[in-house]
């Protein structure tokens, strides 16, 4: 089992073999299953964040009616075709929102790695496989790198918000994605791995403070800031930007810093923006 992203980096250089061949090895061990198997269910957890991004740029409202077509919303702005940024950014971003939308409808998503953080990665793959044309056997490949830092998040700190703020959630799920990212552009192991370092801690801090309790505000819009920050880390480890400290550093940095965190900031409604007169309006609305 993977134990730390350093000792990663260092089997994919003695080995010659890339992070997701590693990470598919050890699915294999993990869950006594054929590679091919593995991978086949890999491609059907796709198809499902696929069909979320397509179904929430339609337009969906949340269960609570809290939120609802904004995914939608950016849609129309991004065909529009006049915008600040660039089309990809921007559809990353929209793709993320719809993907929460879907979620806190109580549609189908794939948790990557939590439902609350489940639009970050699908909504930056499926952006960039439009924009490259890659297929979908590429992608898939990629998310095992994801799923590799991923693991490696999951059992030296925390993906949970309740354990360590949303810098758990979001911020986990944006270092899972940037390092996919970089590999999907061709980057190395190392660079990969500084995108995650990077993305990681942009977000340290992050709390978790859902209004009313439930994974719509600020979640849903915290997700699209994920994946642009995912995109922007990417950039900046391809361009040979390396982190100033060291990756499994920052992980440590991140376990810490949700220790650290109040109770009323680790999605216990408690504090922050829940505790704002809109939100404390909109618990008495939904809970009274």
């Amino acid at each position: 089992m993977l134990k730390s992203v350093r000792e990663l980096i260092e089997k994919v250089n003695t080995t010659n073999k890339s992070i997701s061949t590693l990470m598919i090895e050890q699915e294999i061990s993990a869950l006594s299953k054929t590679a091919s198997e593995v991978v086949e269910a890999m491609a059907k957890n796709y198809a499902v964040m696929k069909r979320a991004v397509h179904e929430g740029i339609q337009g969906v409202t949340t269960h609570s009616g809290m939120c609802g077509h904004d995914a939608r919303r950016l849609w129309d702005y991004i065909n529009k075709g006049v915008f600040i940024t660039d089309t990809t950014m921007l559809k990353a971003a929209c793709y993320a929102i719809a993907t929460n939308e879907v979620n806190a409808s109580m549609g189908v998503i794939c948790a990557t790695p939590t439902a609350g953080s489940s639009g970050i990665l699908p909504g930056v793959m499926v952006a960039l496989q439009e924009k490259y044309g890659f297929p979908d056997e590429a992608i898939v490949d990629k998310l095992f790198v994801a799923g590799a830092f991923g693991f490696i998040i999951a059992n030296n700190a925390f993906i949970s918000g309740a354990a360590g703020g949303c810098q758990a959630e979001i911020g986990s799920a944006s270092a899972m994605t940037a390092a996919a990212v970089v590999a999907l552009l061709g980057g190395t192991a190392e660079q990969s791995a500084n995108a995650m370092a990077m993305a990681m801690k942009n977000m340290l801090g992050l709390t978790c403070d859902p209004l009313a309790g439930l994974v719509e505000v600020p979640c849903i819009k915290r997700n699209a800031s994920g994946a642009v920050n995912a995109l922007l880390t990417a950039e900046l480890a391809l361009a040979g930007i390396e982190t100033k400290v060291p990756w499994d550093e920052v992980i440590a940095a991140m376990y810490a810093t949700g220790k650290n965190m109040p109770a009323s900031l680790r999605e216990t409604a408690l504090g922050g923006l829940a505790v704002t007169p809109t939100g404390l309006k909109w618990k008495k609305k939904l809970w009274s």
